[in-house]
């Protein structure tokens, strides 16, 4: 079941995307060292931050546990921003993916969105092939000299 989270849901939503994103890390090879922005090294603060300033936050709930997370930020006109979709690595490969990113396309749509972007590791085939067997086009790409990847770019009409 997709929920929207609560304050008092954010630590474990935290360790569900910190865990999620550590297989990336140690798929690229981040660290703390050469990557520190990366999404599995996550601060609290930035989740706080993201709901104080209203992002929209959503949980996948299984067996009375977050498994799931993700969240939608209102970049205005339309556009809105998927970021953090994490699903636990037990959890994978069944769905739970597929069906946060399509309630986050549901609820950009009803919010008035007419696309969603998001940025990928470029070298992450996997991911990007994912996103675009679900909807996404690649937009393009972009390096940046504190991060050891580049930055890849995707979008999808809602």
């Amino acid at each position: 079941m997709i929920k929207q989270i609560q304050a008092s849901d954010l630590e474990r939503c935290l360790s569900v995307i910190r865990e999620s994103f550590a297989t990336v890390a140690k798929d690229f090879n981040l660290t703390e060292q050469n990557c520190p922005t990366h999404t599995s090294f996550t601060k609290i603060e930035k989740l706080e931050h993201r709901m104080e300033i209203g992002n929209f936050m959503y949980g996948y709930f299984d067996s009375g546990g977050i498994v799931g997370y993700v969240s939608l930020e209102d970049k205005g006109g339309g556009v809105f921003e998927l970021k953090n979709l994490a699903v636990l690595p037990e959890y994978r490969h069944k769905g739970f993916g597929a069906r946060l990113l399509g309630f986050c396309k549901q609820k950009a749509k009803e919010l008035g969105g007419s696309k969603i972007t998001i940025d990928i590791i470029e070298e992450n085939t996997v991911l990007k092939d994912w996103y675009a067997a679900n909807g996404f086009v690649h937009t393009g790409t972009k390096t940046f000299g504190h991060l050891p990847f580049t930055a890849g770019y995707m979008e999808c009409r809602v």
